[in-house]
């Protein structure tokens, strides 16, 4: 979709903001590109809109050579979402949103009815918001209806500029993930700009880290944080980049453990003695269908059945069956999360597992150890270009 050639721009004073820069950029991709500040990550982004013209090389937007097409008429294909918003202060957020429409010649109706469509997708109830000014809105408020109206004329390429970089950290996290949850539904084809490893980790498919106007490297985040290609891309992501690739490593069926399982309609006393066989101190409580319903401890089970024992009686209030021992099971993930939601559960909940579903179906827990053994793998597999499944781990002999 976007397409650098060796793309060069130099200034008269001999400055050269972007040097020799090639790489695609494939539809439907996000693509962050990150750097510290003056690397020439902004000057790449308007060099695709032609707010700056490149000194050398070619820019190809959808296969066509974009100096040969009109920068007005380019600039209307194209989305554009910068950190100070730029909402004009006298119209309403939905003439605001409906600006590119009306500019593309749109009839009233249909512009205002695709602007109130967009600011119920940025979750800006139109009825509530549509006939507000900009300084009536939070920052946050200005940034989503900034992404409404970027999207307004349905562009398929969205350029964004430090979006969220004016807002507080718990706001930028909320405008993250409600962009994250537009892309999956809209799919555009994205340049986003941003001057932190973390965002760049959490919202690009793949990531361009910017040096002196050179991209030092182009690679999934996964592979940026565990396998860095030179020096310079090791000191920027960080020393702690083995723990923000916790955040781009997920969850997978080889990573889980399989614990003892019992049914709910089980009998507690046999549970508990095959608890007893296999030196198992809990098992997961499945239903019928192998849907998770809680766990239970075989302490629990035993005492239980001792104290049903010692009174003589067998009826159904003694617990007879593991459905009245079981106990509700607050740490589970869906397969496929993100290692770090991993671990934090586990910090919430005090649990030394997570229990791991597919939709409703329990497939294993994910221990601590089975953790680190999971971030292991997927480090070695990106330096080595392998499958997670073909790396073996090797553990330090307990003493």
């Amino acid at each position: 979709m976007i397409r650098f050639e060796h793309v060069t721009k130099s200034y008269a004073d001999g400055t050269t903001a972007v040097d020799d820069l090639s790489f695609e950029v494939a539809e439907g991709e996000l693509v962050t590109l990150v750097g510290p500040s003056g690397c020439g990550k902004t000057t790449t982004m308007k060099m695709v809109n032609r707010l700056i013209e490149p000194t050398a090389g070619r820019i190809y937007l959808d296969g066509a050579d974009i100096s040969t097409i009109d920068p007005v008429e380019l600039r209307r294909r194209i989305g554009y979402v910068i950190q100070q918003v730029g909402l004009f202060p006298h119209k309403t957020v939905l003439e605001n949103t409906a600006t590119v429409p009306h500019l593309l010649g749109w009839p009233r109706k249909k512009a205002r009815d695709r602007a109130a469509e967009l600011l119920d997708l940025v979750g800006l109830d139109p009825s509530q918001y549509g006939d507000r000014y900009p300084e009536q809105l939070s920052g946050g408020q200005r940034q989503r209806v900034g992404v409404a109206r970027a999207l307004a004329a349905d562009p398929p390429v969205l350029l964004m500029d430090e979006p969220f970089g004016a807002v507080d950290p718990v706001v930028r996290e909320h405008l993250q993930t409600e962009f994250l949850r537009l892309q999956s539904t809209l799919h555009k084809t994205v340049l986003f700009v941003t001057h932190d490893i973390e965002e760049a980790v959490r919202l690009g498919d793949r990531i361009a880290v910017y040096g002196a106007g050179r991209v030092e490297q182009f690679d999934t985040p996964a592979t940026v944080l565990g396998a860095p290609a030179t020096p310079y891309v090791a000191e920027f992501v960080g020393a702690d980049r083995g723990l923000k690739r916790l955040s781009v490593t997920p969850i997978e069926t080889g990573d889980l453990e399989q614990p003892p399982v019992v049914r709910l309609d089980d009998d507690a006393a046999r549970a508990a003695a095959r608890l007893d066989e296999e030196g198992a101190a809990w098992a997961v409580v499945l239903d019928a269908d192998g849907a998770l319903h809680g766990w239970v401890s075989a302490a629990g089970l035993k005492a239980t059945d001792l104290k049903a024992a010692g009174s003589g009686t067998a009826t159904a209030a003694t617990g007879r069956e593991v459905r009245d021992h079981a106990r509700r099971m607050e740490a589970w993930l869906p397969l496929g999360a993100p290692l770090k939601q991993a671990f934090s559960t586990m910090l919430q909940h005090d649990a030394g597992w997570i229990a791991v579903l597919e939709e409703e179906r329990f497939l294993g827990v994910l221990t601590p150890a089975a953790l680190h053994a999971a971030l292991r793998r997927s480090t070695a597999a990106d330096a080595g270009r392998l499958a997670r499944d073909e790396v073996v781990v090797e553990s330090v002999p307990s003493a």
